[in-house]
């Protein structure tokens, strides 16, 4: 508290004049928290019980570290220190730096009437007594700077903590952690659950400005592997989603219960390794449901088209080409020249030689698994 100290040592305050103040140490501190009570609506009802008597021994360690200044037997260390900590406690208590600062000037002033009450009847001199003034706003205003200090620390601090956690549970939603963990997760983080989280995938460097512009309950990773963000949107609307997104290299999975993300991830990842072309996995349904499983599916294929494998390949690939037109037009064979650009006489020529192969192509079975199996390259 250099400023004051320099103030301090221009003041010559004599053993009996701070024997009075001392004497009057507690009324001035009782004095500067009722006013602080009735002046400052943030501490109206902070300053009672034991929490007021916490406080008043606090002012009054203030103001013996004061006078202990003002007398030439203190550093200033104490008071700065005891301020900060001031500052940090008041963003524990869910106060703003406004409310302290109020105090501190309301304090201050009543602080300072009390004090030149009892120092001028104690024979201070009236040269003094401006200098005595000067001492007191300076080191009132140390204790603000030193209290501001405190605050803005104990904000930073608290912001890298809730960071962290808000990090952490994106993690374990992301890993399908049990309700339990996520119920933990949620608690340390001090995040209101939605009704639905819609995973969205996108490059790690795109992740921030994209979470900038989304609600602020979002969730965002940037530090995935292969360079990879993902955003977790609470209880988003489709369609504007994608709209903001636009400009971006997004894939947006399908939106869940909040406890299931990690599905809507698990969904977007698999829409991106089948083709970078993606963006809203609710378009690409067929595609993801059959390369859920790719063993499962190349295993139906070989079956299902076995009759084929005897065929020469360029024969076995316009036959095939044919009954995926003729299942996807249900049988109707102008369409299916027409998607084939060829005579509706080929396509008679060519279903007789699918039935031979296919004796049983009326099957609803068979008819089923023969458009699985060459549903993934229709289009």
């Amino acid at each position: 508290m250099s400023h004051a100290i320099r103030r301090a040592g221009e003041l010559a305050l004599d053993e009996t004049t701070v024997t009075a103040l001392r004497a009057a140490l507690k009324t001035t501190a009782d004095e500067v928290v009722q006013a602080i009570i009735d002046e400052v609506p943030s501490y109206a009802n902070a300053l009672s019980g034991h929490m007021g008597a916490t406080i008043r021994r606090a002012v009054r360690t203030a103001l013996g570290h004061y006078l202990d200044l003002a007398s030439g037997n203190a550093t200033g260390g104490d008071g700065g220190d005891a301020a900060y900590e001031l500052g940090r406690g008041e963003v524990r208590d869910g106060r703003s730096m406004d409310a302290l600062l109020s105090a501190y000037r309301v304090g201050a002033r009543v602080a300072w009437r009390c004090l030149a009450a009892g120092a001028v009847p104690a024979g201070l001199p009236a040269a003094e007594v401006a200098k005595f003034a000067e001492l007191t706003f300076a080191y009132i205003d140390e204790l603000s700077a030193a209290s501001a200090a405190g605050h803005a620390d104990e904000l930073a601090a608290r912001g890298r903590d809730q960071e962290r956690h808000l990090e952490h549970l994106a993690r374990d939603l992301l890993a399908g952690a049990s309700p339990d963990v996520l119920l933990a997760s949620v608690q340390r983080a001090g995040w209101q659950p939605p009704v639905s989280l819609t995973a969205v995938l996108l490059p790690a460097a795109q992740a921030r400005p994209a979470y900038r512009a989304l609600d602020s309950s979002t969730l965002v990773l940037d530090d995935l592997p292969d360079a990879t963000g993902v955003l977790l949107v609470p209880d988003a609307d489709r369609s504007h989603l994608l709209r903001q997104l636009t400009d971006r290299s997004a894939v947006v999975g399908p939106a869940r219960p909040w406890t299931r993300a990690s599905a809507s991830y698990a969904r977007a990842v698999r829409a991106r390794s089948l083709s970078s072309d993606i963006r809203d996995t609710e378009d690409h349904l067929p595609e993801l449901v059959l390369s859920a499983d790719e063993d499962a599916f190349a295993d139906l294929r070989a079956r299902a088209l076995a009759p084929l494998r005897t065929l020469p390949v360029a024969t076995a690939r316009r036959l095939e080409e044919t009954l995926r037109a003729w299942l996807l037009h249900q049988g109707r064979r102008e369409d299916v020249a027409a998607a084939l650009f060829v005579h509706p006489q080929t396509v008679r020529y060519r279903m007789s030689q699918l039935r031979e192969l296919f004796p049983d192509l009326a099957s609803p079975h068979r008819v089923l698994e023969l458009t699985l199996a060459v549903g993934l390259r229709a289009g």
